[in-house]
């Protein structure tokens, strides 16, 4: 299950990677942040390969709050998408820029332009589905499957023992 849940983590941050370098779409500061469970979810899945039983067994069970975490911040980004309500980061705002003389202003603009939190990224044309959402649904598909995966060992753990 944890080279499954490292290969889960790698495929999404992956996608996350060629979106951002090879279409060059990119992204603002809550999809940001919504990468950062999948990381956590692959260094879950590396310590179960590594240190399985004893040590990996019981951290797997990690995986359950990271993927949970997952879902919430995509339904937080999908919430600011549908305009339900703002961004909680600052820097999905539009940027304060100050000063008098315009090199002042110049010098208190951002390094790099930001992607407003509020305009969706959609993959599929057709489909009306963000990549936040997809992501979300992503997070709770490998949620199932591990639960599913943790249900079937329970039963058969029942079976030995009974």
């Amino acid at each position: 299950m944890g080279l499954f849940l490292a290969l889960a983590g790698a495929l999404a941050l992956g996608i996350a990677w060629w979106v951002e370098h090879v279409l060059h779409i990119m992204p603002c500061e809550l999809c940001l942040v919504e990468r950062w469970p999948w990381r956590i979810l692959i260094v879950i899945g590396v310590v179960d390969v590594l240190l399985p039983g004893a040590a990996g067994g019981p951290v797997l069970w990690l995986c359950v709050p990271t993927l949970l975490a997952s879902v919430g911040l995509a339904f937080c980004h999908a919430g600011v998408e549908w305009g339900w309500w703002p961004s909680p980061l600052p820097g999905c705002h539009a940027p304060h820029i100050t000063g008098t003389t315009m090199a002042e202003r110049l010098a208190s603009m951002p390094l790099l332009p930001s992607k407003p939190c509020d305009s969706p990224t959609y993959l599929i044309p057709d489909l009306p589905v963000s990549m936040s959402v997809m992501g979300g649904l992503y997070a709770a598909g490998v949620l199932g499957v591990f639960g599913v995966w943790r249900y079937r060992l329970s039963r058969t753990a029942r079976r030995i023992f009974y």
